[in-house]
């Protein structure tokens, strides 16, 4: 694969990984009890939360290093597609005073497909540790 397209996923799988494994520590800095309160409010059952901030913080940095990014890539699409359907559809694309709009969980969602179609090799430990090349 050209290598433009490398550096190019590289830079989609750091800035991803970096958002979700920020938002998933704010999630442990804010106490999980106060998120499965949220997360109860929305009809979602209080495990929920504390999967959704392991899996942020987990994934992120599984994105960042470049481990499993197909599979991370995947579950974290799961997880912006519950927060587009489940909490911010309503408000709308930009949000206003109901909260924040869905544009940001639309840009995740988009970089995160992306990753999951292509994958990215470029300083990735899948590639170091297990000798092989996750875009084909």
């Amino acid at each position: 694969m050209s290598n433009r397209f490398e550096w190019s996923t590289l830079i989609l799988r750091v800035i991803a990984g970096l958002t979700f494994a920020i938002h998933g520590v704010a999630k442990f800095q804010m106490g999980l009890e106060n998120v499965a309160g949220f997360f109860g409010t929305m009809g979602l059952p209080a495990f929920i939360a504390y999967l959704v901030a392991f899996l942020e913080v987990v994934g992120g940095i599984a994105l960042i290093l470049g481990l499993g990014t197909r599979v991370f890539a995947g579950a974290l699409s799961v997880v912006m597609l519950g927060a587009i359907f489940k909490a911010k559809l309503a408000v709308g694309f930009m949000g206003g005073e109901g909260g924040a709009g869905y544009e940001l969980d639309l840009a995740l969602l988009a970089m995160l497909v992306s990753l999951g179609i292509s994958g990215s090799s470029k300083f990735a430990l899948d590639a170091i540790l297990f000798g092989k090349r996750s875009v084909e």
